[in-house]
């Protein structure tokens, strides 16, 4: 039987705690605003090229690339203040660090994100989940590659891992098998994906919204095969 000191729970970021699909499209509403329907579409043209080559989102290099021919324009220099400035607290998902909140109470919260180095961390600390997990944040490029570190930095008996991504929930299961249990939240556009039904090994737990955590327990949580 399991206690709080045996038991971290591993919370993804975008689309889990916080909606960054509307995010995303706040960004796109703004470039086209203050540079027009082309220029928006050639944005996330480079931004789809980067995360290809990179594997991760990088709203910020994109921004470098995206500044060829408008050096000049009045208006580009204020997209960096829109990135970096973003009320990332106001997307945050309904009772979002209230179920944060919830696990402390029944084991270790911690924040396990893909992202780049620089604004992936500044949207946490915005957002308010870095204070609400006492900075206990890692962030990589491929978490799911990289579970022996985790485990090395935040020993356990047992794992959670909640995510808004079935197919990463699946690899990572496969991983740790029975000390992992995984928790798939129906949030964002990855959850209502057409594979999205598909992974196996399937969630040991499907969830409506991140605040439906609040109703589960301890027991909840208990190793599967």
């Amino acid at each position: 039987m399991l206690n709080a000191d045996d038991l971290i729970f591993l919370l993804d970021v975008d689309n889990t705690l916080l909606d960054n699909d509307r995010f995303a499209a706040d960004l796109g509403d703004r470039l086209e605003q203050a540079f027009g329907a082309s220029e928006r579409a050639r944005y996330w043209a480079i931004f789809t090229r980067l995360r290809e080559q990179l594997g991760l989102a990088d709203y910020l290099g994109s921004l470098q690339m995206f500044r060829a021919g408008l050096d000049d324009h009045p208006e580009l220099l204020e997209m960096s203040e829109f990135l970096l400035e973003y009320p990332f607290a106001a997307r945050l998902f309904p009772r979002a660090l209230e179920a944060v909140d919830h696990l402390r109470k029944i084991g270790r919260p911690v924040v396990l994100s893909d992202g780049d180095i620089v604004f992936q961390p500044r949207k946490i600390q915005r957002a308010g989940i870095w204070d609400a997990v006492d900075g206990r944040v890692m962030i990589y490029l491929h978490k799911e590659r990289v579970l022996d570190h985790m485990q090395q930095r935040y020993p356990a008996k047992h794992y959670v891992m909640v995510d808004d991504k079935p197919n990463l929930l699946s690899a990572m299961k496969s991983n740790l098998k029975s000390t992992l249990t995984t928790v798939f939240v129906q949030q964002g556009h990855y959850a209502l994906a057409a594979d999205a039904k598909t992974a196996e090994p399937a969630p040991d737990l499907t969830i409506q919204r991140i605040g439906d955590l609040m109703n589960l327990t301890l027991s909840d949580f208990q190793e599967r095969s």
